[in-house]
């Protein structure tokens, strides 16, 4: 099933790509600029800011410093990077992997227009990352996980390209309980953010499997209003949440 998951969010994203919205549907708050802080929603182009894919701000939460190499999961039309990119400043680097290819077009052309010569964009998936060991201080992920069939490959991923002591800083979509097996293989709901989303406790485990430490829920709220709900579905929940690698002895 997992390539048929693979499959269904790469051509829901493509369309959207070409399209604009959001990945919840056009009356979300996804399309919004709510989630983010006023001036950094200011601050953004308009082709980026149409395009707005999340549930959340992992940037804020993140404390980005100048000259740090960052990693965004699932970049899309690359809002978070360029946020990303405004605080490590010229001597930082940013990298956003993506695997829908007319995402990574529009992502680099917005990158093309700003001049942010330290923004790069890769084509890959989140359970095999593009990246090389240990090369990145903090990586980034704005309601991507939740997609991924192999969340437990993906956390592995994530901390083998961070440097020892870099931060993860994601804002996803979980939820209170469990979705029925019709819902879990309804691929719709799975491109929608939803079907895919897993309970609190088994996302703060997988994270702590692969090895991340100092593992912290910074906010939770209910995601009613940013993802599509229906009746027999459990509660959903906005998370943000940080982590880190731990350092060597």
């Amino acid at each position: 099933m997992s390539e048929s998951i693979h499959q269904a969010v790469r051509e829901n994203y493509g369309r959207l790509a070409e399209a604009g919205g959001a990945c919840c549907g056009s009356d979300s708050a996804c399309t919004s600029p709510q989630l983010y802080d006023e001036a950094q929603w200011a601050s953004l182009p308009k082709e980026a800011a149409e395009l707005s894919l999340g549930c959340g701000d992992p940037v804020t939460i993140a404390g980005l410093r100048p000259g740090e190499h960052v990693l965004d999961l699932g970049s899309g039309g690359g809002i978070d990077c360029f946020l990303a990119a405004e605080q490590v400043g010229p001597a930082g680097h940013v990298i956003g992997v993506d695997m829908t290819p007319a995402m990574l077009e529009r992502a680099r052309a917005t990158r093309d227009r700003l001049g942010l010569t330290q923004v790069e964009f890769r084509q890959g998936q989140l359970e095999a990352l593009p990246v090389a060991d240990e090369t990145i201080d903090v990586i980034l992920s704005n309601c991507v996980i939740s997609l991924v069939p192999d969340k437990g490959a993906a956390f592995r991923e994530a901390f083998r390209v961070l440097k020892v002591g870099g931060r993860i800083s994601v804002s996803d979509i979980v939820t209170g309980g469990e979705f029925s097996a019709e819902l879990r293989a309804d691929l719709n709901r799975w491109t929608e953010c939803v079907s895919g989303a897993v309970p609190l406790t088994d996302y703060l485990a997988g994270l702590s499997r692969a090895g991340f430490v100092e593992i912290t829920v910074v906010s939770q709220v209910d995601a009613s209003d940013i993802v599509p709900v229906q009746e027999g579905m459990p509660p959903l929940f906005s998370v943000r949440i940080r982590a880190r690698k731990q350092n060597k002895n």
